[in-house]
C-alpha cells in the first residue's frame, strides 16, 4: 500500500482515538448498572454499540494493508486517507461523541461520502478484473460508470442489511430507530433514517459515477488518482525467476 507522511499521521491519530475510546467504553460499561437507566447517562446498549464499532474500526484499519500484501495491490494514499477519515467521522465522532444525535443529517452525509468512495472502488474493480493499471479503453465510459454506480448501491444495501441483522441479534441501535435516551421511533419516523441512508448513498455514488464518466470520456485523469492498482513485478525480477526455474529443472534432469 502506498503510504505518505500525511496518511501515517492521520491513521495514527484515528487509531489512538479508537483505542482510547475502547478503554473509556469498557470503564463506563463496568460503572453503569446493568438494566438501570440513570438520568443524563447513556443506555448500556449505547456503550455496547460504541464498543462493537470501535473494536471493528481498529480491525478495519489494518484491513487495507492486509489486502494490499495478500493480493499484491497498491492503494493510493489519498484513497486511504479518505477511508480513515470516514472511519473517524463515522465511529469516533458519530458514536463516541454522539454526532449522530447532535448534528442533524450527520449519518446521511456520511452515507453520501461512503457512496462516493464505493463508486471510486467500482472503477478500481473494473481495472483489477481486466488486469490493467487504467480503465481499459475498449470499455464504454458509460458502461464503466454504470457498473460503478450499481456496485456502490449494492454495497450500500448490504451494509443496511448488516445493520438491521446486528440490531436484531445484539439489541443495538445502528439504524438509529431510537433516540439517544432509548425512546423508539414509530411509523414513518422509524423508516426515515434508513431511507435517507439509501438516498444519500445513491447521490454519492451518482456523483462519483458522473465524475468518473467525464474523466474517462474526456481523458481528464481524475479517476486515475483514486484507482487501486495491481503491483506488477519488474521485468528483471521476472527474468531472474525464469532463470531460477530453468536451472532447477536442468538440475533435476541431470
Amino acid at each position: 500500500m502506498r503510504s505518505s507522511k500525511a496518511s501515517k499521521i492521520i491513521s495514527t491519530i484515528v487509531f489512538l482515538s479508537l483505542v482510547f475510546s475502547i478503554i473509556y467504553v469498557i470503564i463506563r460499561i463496568i460503572m453503569v448498572p446493568g438494566g438501570v437507566q440513570i438520568e443524563g447517562e447513556r443506555p448500556e446498549s449505547e456503550y455496547v454499540l460504541m464498543l462493537v464499532q470501535c473494536t471493528l474500526g481498529v480491525f478495519i484499519m489494518f484491513l487495507p494493508g492486509i489486502i494490499s500484501r495478500r493480493f499484491s495491490i497498491q492503494i493510493p494514499s489519498n484513497m486511504y486517507i479518505m477511508f480513515v477519515l470516514f472511519l473517524y467521522c463515522a465511529i469516533y465522532l458519530g458514536e463516541v461523541q454522539s454526532f449522530y444525535y447532535q448534528i442533524e443529517h450527520w449519518d446521511a452525509l456520511l452515507h453520501g461520502f461512503s457512496g462516493a468512495m464505493l463508486g471510486a472502488l467500482g472503477f478500481s474493480v473494473i481495472t483489477l478484473f481486466n488486469k490493467s493499471e487504467r480503465v481499459p479503453i475498449y470499455l464504454s465510459p458509460a458502461f464503466v460508470a454504470l457498473f460503478s454506480f450499481c456496485f456502490a448501491i449494492m454495497l450500500g444495501v448490504l451494509w443496511e442489511i448488516y445493520e438491521y441483522v446486528v440490531d436484531g441479534l445484539l439489541g443495538l441501535n445502528m439504524q438509529k430507530f431510537a433516540l439517544a435516551d432509548g425512546k423508539q421511533l414509530v411509523g414513518r419516523d422509524a423508516l426515515s433514517n434508513t431511507m435517507k441512508d439509501f438516498i444519500f448513498n445513491t447521490i454519492g455514488a451518482l456523483f462519483m459515477s458522473i465524475a468518473g464518466y467525464i474523466s474517462l470520456k474526456y481523458e481528464k485523469g481524475w479517476i486515475d488518482k483514486l484507482l487501486i492498482k495491481k503491483i506488477r513485478l519488474k521485468s528483471s525480477t521476472k527474468t531472474e525467476t525464469k532463470v531460477e526455474v530453468k536451472t532447477k529443472i536442468e538440475a533435476k534432469t541431470h
